[in-house]
């Protein structure tokens, strides 16, 4: 494991920790999607059913357990406990399509034609557009809190850090190659651009994250 992807994991472990922090905290999921972290729960799901067939590395046992019970319970909370403030209305992002475009793409171009390479081919590509869900929430409102607005850029940032580590273990490791993955993680980074700009230029100078008018 290089720095690169270590630093990705941590970001990404950061980005649940704030959110989890978040709703604890505040006692109201308002301004967060539940169909994203559905979504994110789903990709995990999908992507780590090996984790009953056999151990990698203790590393990456514990960070695939932690994950699947992390998001499980972020939906738990906000489906049980904090379900009042959910609003429904501005979560309203169509993720059918969503669903039926990665499932798509795992059958026409799945890593291996086996069942576990294409539910983990699923994951990546749902795992790419997961966010749109909250983007499209926080574009309907204009606005999101600063912790949220934290959350998101862990979110973006994990994976603009694992785009680092691929283009590392290209030049450093013979034959890697991971189209699926790379393509994927460009797209996922791409959709951040925006949110990127306005965080940098806002919210790290102290102000509120508010989209232009």
């Amino acid at each position: 494991m290089n720095i690169f992807r270590l630093a990705g994991d941590l970001l990404h472990l950061g980005s649940i920790f704030i959110l989890i922090a978040r709703l604890q905290q505040t006692k109201s999921c308002a301004g967060i999607s539940l169909k994203t972290q559905c979504l994110y729960l789903l990709v995990f799901i999908t992507r780590y059913l090996d984790l009953f067939l056999g151990s990698v590395s203790v590393y990456n046992t514990l960070m695939k357990a932690f994950f699947l019970a992390s998001a499980g319970y972020i939906v738990y909370l906000m489906r049980a406990p904090l379900k009042a403030s959910y609003d429904k209305a501005l979560d309203s992002f169509r993720v059918e399509f969503l669903l039926a475009g990665a499932a798509v793409f795992a059958l026409v171009f799945p890593h291996k034609y086996t069942v576990l390479e294409i539910l983990w081919s699923f994951s990546i590509y749902l795992e790419a557009v997961a966010i749109m869900p909250q983007l499209f929430q926080m574009t309907r409102t204009g606005e999101a809190d600063n912790i949220t607005s934290h959350y998101v850029f862990a979110l973006g940032g994990y994976r603009a850090l694992y785009i680092v580590n691929w283009i590392y273990r290209f030049y450093s490791e013979d034959d890697y190659v991971d189209y699926i993955a790379w393509v994927a993680g460009v797209v996922q980074t791409a959709l951040f651009g925006d949110f990127f700009y306005i965080y940098f230029t806002r919210v790290l100078k102290g102000k509120t994250f508010k989209l232009p008018v």
